[in-house]
């Protein structure tokens, strides 16, 4: 137990948060967290998952830190190694598939848009996964996403970006927005969108709607004053979790009312 108890600490720590800030998420009192873990008192199996959930990790990486080693993007066959002190990012394939939807359906959408470069796609993806994830309490894309000074950066998109191109689905373009450079994405096939429910389109649009005309520079000071941003530390990622703790300005539903 006392095993259990030390690996939610580093997980709590690599995530840059305090016990009083996990307690909470957790739903559990600050002294009862420090108990757990100093393995004093037993975790539960809904606590478990709650904590996976929370550290958008597989419940199996609390008991094997083998689990906790590499992650693999299994449609890619693509594996990477990675240092102890890195973040662990685990991407189903289901997730990738979607990933890749997602991604064609933005660039069909917006991608032509001369404002619309790396940066931009960024952002975009994060509100689409955090608004979705406010709204329904379910992950649409589900990525990981890291704070910088930049803004939220979706850390496997490179890796996703690579496998598409190589599969003839995206092709990567030099460009310039205002004599700054930029990276574009010219979709190469429409998105398939068997693969989007309803709801999920309609909370992409949403987004797109909004905030696919800002700038790189509008678009990540937008990001910079919302709640799970401010309250990571930097380089550390951005718990979903804490989507429900925005400020009206950038909440997607009623909390009152419950889920619009």
């Amino acid at each position: 137990m006392a095993d259990l108890g030390s690996r939610i600490r580093q997980y709590r720590e690599s995530r840059g948060l305090n016990q009083e800030a996990l307690a909470k998420l957790l739903g559990v009192s600050r002294p009862t967290l420090s108990l757990i873990e100093t393995g004093e008192r037993k975790v539960s199996a809904d606590e478990i998952k709650r904590l996976g959930d929370i550290f958008n990790i597989s419940v199996d990486a609390f008991f094997d830190e083998r689990k906790d080693q590499h992650f693999v993007i299994t449609e890619a066959g693509a594996e990477y190694k990675k240092a102890q002190s890195e973040i662990r990012i685990d991407i189903p394939l289901k997730n990738i598939a979607k990933f890749k939807e997602v991604f064609l359906y933005v660039l069909n959408k917006v991608g032509a848009k001369p404002n619309v470069g790396e940066t931009v796609l960024y952002k975009l993806l994060y509100f689409i996964d955090f608004d979705y994830y406010e709204q329904y309490e379910e992950q649409l894309i589900g990525a990981s996403y890291k704070k910088n000074k930049f803004g939220p950066t979706p850390l496997e998109f490179r890796k996703v970006a690579e496998t598409m191109i190589e599969a003839g689905e995206l092709r990567k373009l030099p460009d310039k927005f205002f004599n700054y450079p930029q990276t574009k994405y010219l979709p190469l096939r429409r998105p398939d969108l068997s693969r989007l429910s309803g709801r999920e389109v309609d909370v992409i649009d949403r987004v797109l709607n909004k905030l696919s005309d800002m700038t790189a520079a509008q678009i990540s000071e937008y990001s910079h004053n919302d709640v799970p941003w401010l309250s990571t530390e930097e380089d550390r990622v951005i718990l979903y979790e804490t989507v429900f703790y925005r400020t009206p300005a950038y909440a997607t539903r009623s909390y009152d009312a419950g889920v619009s």
